[in-house]
């Protein structure tokens, strides 16, 4: 598993909003290289993924979107921010919670599922709030590198891969990434695989799942 740091990179333009995702990737990079200013250690791989992971919903003034309980997001910082207090404003008091009433049990299965294929060569606390960005990206309708504010399908890949590696081996259809965490978790429950909370206001719902809806 490569420990090549993920670096802040550029989206994919979406056809006719190309002005406003450029603009948007720009101010994603220039908080991403704010949070790193903060960092333990700016060098850390995982470091660069949370801290890019992070700026994505911080530009928008939507961490809560994170879905981190208030006492792992303040252990986050603790320990990949120790600087964070140079931010400003600092969210350092937690978070407000996210309203996952309605998928609150696809939330909860999701990342036990996530767990389970966690990786011991990373923290245990980093593979838990990872997890949990990912479960509640699953709820947004896009593809999942946007809902996670990477800059493509190749850095959800690596992220899986040094997180959850065995998962990651399972999808030998190369299934698209937010399908195959559904398809994944529904067989673990004896459910009948189907489309992510978030996956019928994606652009490519008919794609991944073609018929009458």
């Amino acid at each position: 598993m490569s420990d090549e740091p993920l670096l802040p990179a550029a989206g994919v333009a979406v056809p006719g909003a190309e002005p406003l995702r450029a603009s948007l990737d720009a101010q994603v990079a220039e908080r991403t290289a704010k949070w790193l200013s903060a960092a333990t250690d700016a060098a850390s791989p995982d470091t660069q993924l949370f801290a890019r992971l992070i700026a994505a919903r911080d530009v928008r003034n939507e961490l809560a979107l994170l879905g981190l309980p208030q006492p792992a997001w303040r252990a986050l910082l603790e320990r990949h921010f120790v600087h964070a207090a140079v931010l400003a404003p600092a969210p350092l008091s937690g978070l407000p919670p996210v309203d996952t009433s309605e998928h609150a049990a696809f939330v909860e299965t999701l990342h036990a599922l996530l767990l389970r294929y966690s990786s011991t060569a990373v923290d245990v606390n980093d593979a838990h709030c990872l997890a949990s960005i990912v479960a509640h990206a699953c709820l947004r309708p896009d593809h999942l590198w946007r809902d996670l504010g990477l800059a493509g399908r190749d850095e959800v890949t690596w992220m899986l891969t040094r997180y959850f590696p065995t998962l990651v081996l399972l999808n030998v259809d190369n299934l698209r990434w937010k399908k195959f965490l559904a398809q994944q978790r529904a067989l673990s429950l004896g459910l009948q695989p189907g489309p992510a909370p978030g996956c019928p206001g994606c652009e490519d719902y008919g794609y991944c799942f073609p018929g009458p809806h």
